[in-house]
């Protein structure tokens, strides 16, 4: 019993000995011993209230034309109509999708829905911008307008609802800034990692870091098939004037 103590005390002594010189060593350091300078940190020139995006933006909308879009359908030149500086859906002509394929992206959109109320529910100001093609986040008259929680405005539609409904009234501009991260799968095509997203309504936090289960389904549960590491955004056409301006994307992968 004696040695056993006798060992447990020796353990003990080394171990607070060892934690003292640690500590002493750390306080000896220069303050320069944990500052690093490489990779120097990018400069991007930000935007301004004039609504201009960053200095490193794609900027797929800026009220001149749709040349960095494409027909949903057919790949034809989009059918929606320019009107000073506005993108407003032509209904029943079906989305768009983008150009260029994106997978880490930080994304800006500004829209609004229709000034004259018409409809209700999902009915009423329904659109849709999907990262990847795949992950709907929801566009929605959602001022004043009842309807399942994961379906309203800023929801990741059958998802997730936002944390707080932060709709502006009909007519009036709404914006979304976005952060999403894209699923990872491996070369057998099994998922590494999920899709996760974080979205500000008009300036509010409304999905913080969620985890996406699989892309956005109607009807059912959704799941996951493996499926590149780019492609393109769509936004939906619901048959529903709703209207968008200042549309940029920022790589992050």
């Amino acid at each position: 019993m004696k040695f056993e103590c006798y060992s447990l005390a020796l353990i003990l002594g080394v171990f607070f000995s060892s934690a003292v010189l640690a500590q002493e060593n750390e306080t000896r350091l220069p303050p320069q011993a944990t500052e690093f300078y490489e990779p120097e940190v990018k400069v991007v020139a930000p935007g301004n209230q004039n609504h201009l995006p960053p200095a490193d933006a794609i900027v797929l909308f800026d009220g001149n034309d749709l040349n960095a879009w494409v027909s949903e359908r057919d790949g034809s030149f989009p059918k929606w109509n320019i009107e000073n500086d506005v993108l407003t859906v032509a209904p029943k002509t079906g989305g768009i999708k983008s150009k260029e394929a994106f997978g880490d992206v930080q994304v800006h959109i500004e829209w609004r829905s229709p000034s004259e109320v018409s409809g209700e529910g999902q009915g009423r100001g329904n659109s849709g911008f999907f990262f990847m093609g795949k992950y709907e986040l929801q566009i929605l008259d959602s001022y004043d307008n009842k309807t399942y929680s994961n379906g309203q405005a800023a929801s990741i539609y059958k998802q997730h609802p936002p944390l707080v409904n932060a709709m502006r009234p009909p007519g009036e501009w709404n914006t979304y800034d976005a952060v999403f991260t894209a699923p990872r799968f491996n070369s057998n095509g099994m998922l590494i990692s999920p899709a996760r997203i974080t979205v500000f309504h008009n300036g509010i936090l409304v999905q913080n870091n969620v985890e996406l289960k699989g892309p956005t389904e109607y009807i059912g549960i959704p799941n996951y098939v493996a499926h590149p590491e780019q492609l393109p955004f769509h936004i939906q056409d619901h048959s529903n004037p709703v209207s968008f301006r200042n549309i940029w994307v920022r790589r992050l992968d």
